[in-house]
């Protein structure tokens, strides 16, 4: 009625339906996340996703690993920080890691251990035994099984109660090596940040200045190969394929290398006296790590991918399609998860080019077909590769994935979305045991 005023809920009941509610809400996780290093690899990278995914939600992440440049992320998204060396293989110090770990899972009461790399992983997995927790590990390559010893010591990253995989290729590799039962292995993708990684925020004077760092004239075309200078990223076939090129007579043409060599300095030495015994100096340039990689992208006008051993999900190639860069890759480098090429799909879907791994030959032609297309059709295919990592890499979807997957490893309901989380001071955000 026009002037009535609704009755007031009383207090008491006011209270009881809070009460209520609290009781009916599903509490928190707290996951241990043990990862060997922070430094910017894509295990590294995908550690510190699952810490935003997690604390976003209302969960509590704590990550063991070794200090390293994004450390600062780990807290600056609310999550504890402890360092421990989880990345050493000495089996003395995984034991003594496992003690420290299960000495967290105790004290900070984690409701599962979740390991990234394998002397980790084994230090976590024993750690998780001991507390009675669930253990999870999160694969991002294929490693290689020169032996028994080997294939033993990769076995521990197949032991969780669920594997994550990030991609069909390595879920597919990990059923074929290790049995794993398809219903314990789930293929999480990565994630990127779409908007940072958007041509059209990247200006002309962002993409000059990496060009000028570089060395580059206005007509030259960049071939940016970016990921970290190890053996298994295929270097050595990129400098094989540049000669060829040379050799018929491509002009105007740089590949950038774009990576650290993590401690990888024999293969560095190697590198460079291929570069020299090949005399393609003047159309190489190993760069140093570079902090506007959207503007990097932008600068080329191709990236390649010339991996030797199974990738799975290279954040690189993902940041490129996003950014509408045509890709090449071996076969080993990404499955047709990650890029769309024939003949898996149609020529009017492609996102880039595939050639058989380790076929320097292969890489030099398939580089010269790409060259040999029309402008508007490699801008195309980049428009393409930004479809296509929009709709199947977006942050909201795969946070969504694992926080189902989380639930179930539970076997509870867990808050799926974000409620804020506790302010955790500096001293207790980074800690070291």
């Amino acid at each position: 009625m026009p002037g009535s005023v609704a009755p007031e809920t009383p207090a008491f009941e006011t209270r009881r339906s809070d009460k209520s509610a609290a009781q009916t809400m599903p509490d928190p996780l707290t996951v241990l996340i043990v990862v060997p290093t922070l430094d910017g690899g894509a295990t590294d990278a995908g550690a510190v996703e699952l810490v935003r995914i997690l604390q976003n939600a209302g969960h509590r992440a704590i990550v063991a690993s070794r200090a390293g440049r994004l450390a600062a992320d780990v807290t600056s998204a609310g999550a504890e920080f402890v360092a421990i060396d989880t990345g050493t293989n000495n089996p003395v110090a995984i034991l003594a890691n496992a003690a420290a770990l299960g000495r967290l899972v105790r004290d900070k009461k984690c409701d599962v251990v979740h390991a990234f790399g394998r002397a980790g992983a084994w230090s976590a997995l024993i750690a998780a035994k001991m507390k009675g927790v669930p253990f999870v590990t999160s694969w991002y390559k294929g490693f290689q099984e020169q032996n028994l010893l080997k294939r033993l010591y990769n076995s521990v990253m197949a032991r969780g109660a669920k594997v994550f995989a990030s991609s069909e290729q390595i879920a597919q590799l990990i059923n074929d090596r290790y049995g794993t039962p398809w219903d314990m292995i789930a293929v999480v993708p990565c994630s990127i940040d779409v908007g940072r990684f958007d041509p059209a925020l990247v200006t002309h004077t962002r993409v000059d200045a990496i060009r000028n760092s570089w060395g580059v004239r206005p007509e030259t075309k960049v071939i940016l190969v970016t990921g970290r200078i190890t053996r298994r990223k295929g270097h050595h076939v990129v400098v094989k394929a540049v000669r060829r090129l040379k050799d018929m007579g491509l002009k105007d043409f740089l590949f950038v290398f774009v990576g650290e060599d993590r401690g990888h300095t024999h293969y560095t030495g190697e590198l460079w006296d291929q570069v020299l015994t090949t005399e393609t100096m003047d159309v190489i340039r190993m760069a140093a790590p570079v902090s506007d990689m959207p503007a990097a992208y932008a600068a080329a006008t191709v990236v390649v991918s010339a991996a030797v051993q199974p990738e799975g999900v290279q954040r690189a190639l993902l940041e490129a399609q996003a950014m509408a860069r045509p890709v090449l890759v071996s076969d080993m480098a990404a499955g047709p998860d990650v890029v769309l090429t024939t003949p898996a799909v149609p020529e009017g879907r492609v996102t880039g080019m595939r050639f058989p791994s380790g076929d320097d030959a292969a890489l030099a032609s398939t580089l010269l077909r790409l060259f040999f297309l029309s402008e508007p059709a490699r801008n195309a295919m980049g428009r393409r590769g930004r479809e296509w990592v929009l709709g199947h890499f977006d942050g909201d979807g795969v946070a969504a994935q694992t926080l189902r997957l989380y639930s179930e490893i539970a076997g509870r309901p867990i808050t799926q979305e974000g409620r804020g989380s506790a302010a955790l001071s500096q001293s207790d955000k980074i800690s070291a045991i």
